[in-house]
């Protein structure tokens, strides 16, 4: 069982654990450290209230799809989440 995180998203904030990046193309071909690009899914760890008059859609558990350079890169005992605006999550899986 996971720990629970220890920090509170504030406003419309949301933390994301990103998804493990692709180890092997869909040929089968091994992809080196180098060559992966970043994950652009990830599942909702925490989310904010909201605005005042903008709630949050997005509720932990979530399987989401942001923007490539969305969110800030957080590292918290050794994990590593992002922390962006709802409105860098492109859609809900």
């Amino acid at each position: 069982m996971a720990k629970k995180l220890n920090i509170t998203p504030l406003h419309d904030r949301v933390i994301v654990k990103p998804a493990a990046a692709e180890e092997k193309s869909a040929g089968g071909i091994i992809i080196p450290d180098t060559a992966k690009e970043k994950p652009q899914r990830g599942t909702v760890l925490a989310a904010g209230p909201g605005k005042k008059d903008e709630p949050v859609t997005v509720k932990a558990g979530d399987t989401v799809l942001y923007g490539k350079y969305a969110g800030t890169e957080i590292s918290v005992e050794g994990l590593d989440y992002l922390i962006m605006r709802e409105s860098d999550i492109l859609a809900i899986i």
